[in-house]
């Protein structure tokens, strides 16, 4: 990726007060700065004063004056108050700068007395740093809070301590994408660093395949629409579900959820590439329903799934592609996995291996009962619970041979069997190969 820098003008929604206000966006390899317009004594004047512009609406300006001294009792006065009389006009720094309440310029008070060796004041709009927000492990997001839904033009971005911009609101669509992929490239590059600079430490078993922020959205059988950020890491052996990201190595043993990679899938919502195809032009407005989020599922043992959105169709295609490679080093790497099963009253031992294939033997005497190639296996149903069927093809007789066994765990051995199937087909595919030695190189 290319880091970006740039600058520009958005709207700043404050969650709390409910009002908008402009800003300036500075965009570094590191951090998001957020700049405020401010009005500032350049010259004369009392030093000890700070003018801040709250708003701009039209011709009107809202100002507050601050003092790090006593304030002058007149200026303590609420708006529409009296006006004071010269004498006490002459000491402030406000009335003489010729600065207005309201912006109107034709509602200028009466000039005060000069002194010979005071120097007139100026004031100048300036834009002055905020809030400054560290992109390393932050997250940028278009969800509103709680629900799954999209914002409209706009988005937030959250840094790791929590410190939060509200919500950045543009005039267009464009605007508002070409800012979101800005942002995100600039966050997903620190994160790269700072996984090349972990995996230089790590054994080769235990590297991080890559991590980021997801949305998880709640199962149709959840009770309430409550949706919660969480961060999704692939490393070793492991998918990785945190509520913040892992910044110490004891961190990593504070996962939420752990789930083994080859007795999980990944799944890509199909509307997902409806999305992808109108934001690319090819597709018209109505098909597309509106706040739908992109979204993939992990399928996970005994039914149960855990359903994520990400903010572009960018992000789908690198966790897709993250994920296969992820399965792909960690079945080569444990070569082969045994679960229990039985059949016809018998504990057996059913073993999926990467160079051989299936073998079923005896739990007891580890006799070999029956061996099939990855390429013997045609088909399989199975009852959604515990039972299978494996139908394969006799390499001499070229019949269907059918295999019933029982699992406590089905789900996991199915998922197992797909992984281990996916690895032997990507493993004979000479570009998948190249592909996964130069990501190798490239994250150490």
């Amino acid at each position: 990726m290319c880091q970006q820098t740039k600058a520009g003008i958005a709207l700043l929604y404050n969650k709390e007060t409910s009002n908008t206000s402009d800003v300036r966006l500075k965009l570094t390899k590191e951090v998001l700065t957020i700049q405020k317009l401010d009005v500032v004594c350049t010259r004369g004047g009392d030093p000890q004063l700070n003018v801040h512009l709250l708003r701009t609406a039209g011709e009107e300006v809202t100002i507050t004056v601050r003092y790090l001294r006593e304030v002058p009792s007149f200026l303590k006065l609420p708006l529409g108050s009296p006006v004071p009389s010269a004498d006490q006009r002459v000491s402030s720094p406000l009335f003489d700068s010729g600065l207005h309440l309201n912006g109107n310029s034709s509602n200028t008070a009466p000039s005060s007395p000069s002194k010979p060796s005071a120097i007139e004041p100026k004031y100048e709009k300036r834009w002055l740093d905020a809030v400054s927000l560290p992109l390393l492990m932050a997250r940028v997001s278009k969800y509103k809070a709680v629900t799954a839904k999209l914002r409209s033009n706009s988005f937030e971005v959250c840094a790791l301590d929590g410190t939060s911009t509200n919500i950045l609101q543009f005039c267009t669509a464009a605007e508002s994408i070409d800012w979101l992929q800005a942002i995100s490239t600039n966050i997903s590059d620190l994160t790269l660093e700072n996984m090349k600079m972990i995996n230089r430490y790590c054994s080769p078993d235990d590297q991080i395949v890559h991590m980021a922020w997801v949305c998880e959205n709640p199962q149709a059988n959840d009770a309430g629409p409550s949706s919660t950020f969480k961060f999704l890491a692939l490393r070793g052996p492991s998918l990785y579900i945190f509520r913040s990201p892992p910044v110490s190595g004891t961190d990593w043993g504070q996962a939420e959820t752990m789930y083994t990679l080859y007795e999980v899938l990944l799944k890509v919502h199909k509307d997902c590439w409806i999305q992808a195809k109108f934001y690319l032009g090819l597709q018209q407005d109505e098909d597309l329903q509106d706040g739908e989020p992109f979204c993939f599922s992990i399928l996970v043992g005994h039914g149960q799934s855990h359903t994520f959105s990400v903010e572009m169709t960018s992000d789908l295609a690198v966790w897709e592609k993250s994920f296969q490679r992820a399965v792909f080093m960690e079945v080569q790497r444990v070569g082969s996995k045994t679960y229990m099963c039985s059949s016809q009253s018998k504990v057996l031992c059913l073993t999926i291996d990467f160079g051989s294939g299936f073998t079923c033997s005896e739990s007891s005497s580890k006799s070999i009962l029956w061996r099939y190639k990855f390429s013997q296996l045609k088909g399989s149903s199975d009852d959604g619970k515990t039972r299978v069927k494996l139908l394969f093809k006799n390499a001499e007789n070229k019949q269907i041979e059918t295999k019933e066994l029982e699992f406590s765990n089905l789900t996991a051995v199915l998922h197992c069997i797909s992984s281990f199937m996916a690895a032997k087909v990507a493993s004979v595919d000479p570009v998948f190969v190249k592909c996964q030695s130069i990501s190798g190189k490239y994250m150490s």
